[in-house]
């Protein structure tokens, strides 16, 4: 099936219809998810092709769910953070086959659980507006970097949107449009990488399936959250996160020695 024996397909149909259900409850996380699990029984190339056509159509969906006025509106308002991340990922993609991992997953992962965890330790972190351009500039940055080497580029985008208090509605639909955004950017980025390719194509085109599937689910929990309940399970769901990266890094660089 698609190259792979029949369990492990099936492992990673029920994995991208999980990740499907936690982006569709939170909005975020699907190509964490998928790449932690996919990274145990895939090759590194393989897995990062397979989440691409889920990650862009699960993102369309969420993107477009308020309808494209409040989506357009999005891109407006934050048009710098999306610039800087859409050139970054163009420029990172290229280099997906050949940079090291490790230190990337370290200097980001570490962060975001630092962060998520004083969030919810009581003591929020709010940017003064003189600061917000600028670490609206940085968070795209880091985003891009990493996105176009793993895929993943949600976790400096979130910390921003938290950090900067955007309401649990447009928090939803802006990761849906800037993730969206970069989807598109990373399919096209990967086509020409060689990455997304006849062979991996396929395997990508069918997870859309238990991805899409998994989102409704999500969003029927999503809509029964509380802003409070939202926000706690972002950082509980950031901690994760963050952690995985660290644990990632780790991984490739003692795998490494």
């Amino acid at each position: 099936m698609f190259g792979l024996d029949p369990a492990t397909f099936w492992l990673i149909f029920a994995v991208t219809a999980f990740a499907g259900f936690v982006k569709g409850a939170i909005g975020f996380a699907m190509p964490m998810i998928m790449m932690s699990a996919f990274g145990s029984v895939l090759s590194p190339q393989t897995a990062l092709a397979a989440l691409i056509l889920p990650t862009l159509a699960t993102n369309i969906l969420q993107a477009g769910r308020q309808g494209i006025g409040a989506a357009w509106a999005s891109i407006r308002r934050f048009r710098l953070h999306i610039s800087v991340l859409l050139v970054f990922i163009l420029i990172s993609a290229a280099f997906a086959r050949s940079i090291p991992q490790s230190l990337m997953f370290l200097l980001l992962g570490i962060p975001i659980v630092a962060f998520a965890i004083w969030q919810l330790s009581g003591r929020p972190m709010k940017l003064p507006v003189h600061h917000a351009k600028r670490a609206e500039v940085i968070s795209g940055v880091v985003g891009g970097l990493y996105g176009g080497i793993s895929g993943i580029w949600g976790p400096p985008l979130i910390v921003y949107l938290l950090s900067v208090g955007v309401p649990k509605d447009e928090q939803m639909r802006v990761q849906g449009v800037v993730f969206l955004l970069g989807a598109v950017v990373l399919t096209f980025a990967h086509l020409g990488s060689g990455v997304l390719n006849a062979d991996t194509l396929p395997l990508s085109a069918v997870l859309v399936l238990p991805g899409l599937a998994g989102m409704f689910a999500g969003l029927w929990v999503h809509d029964r959250l509380d802003v409070a309940q939202f926000r706690r399970w972002t950082l509980i769901l950031l901690v994760i996160t963050g952690l995985n990266l660290v644990r990632r890094g780790v991984e490739i660089l003692l795998g490494s020695d």
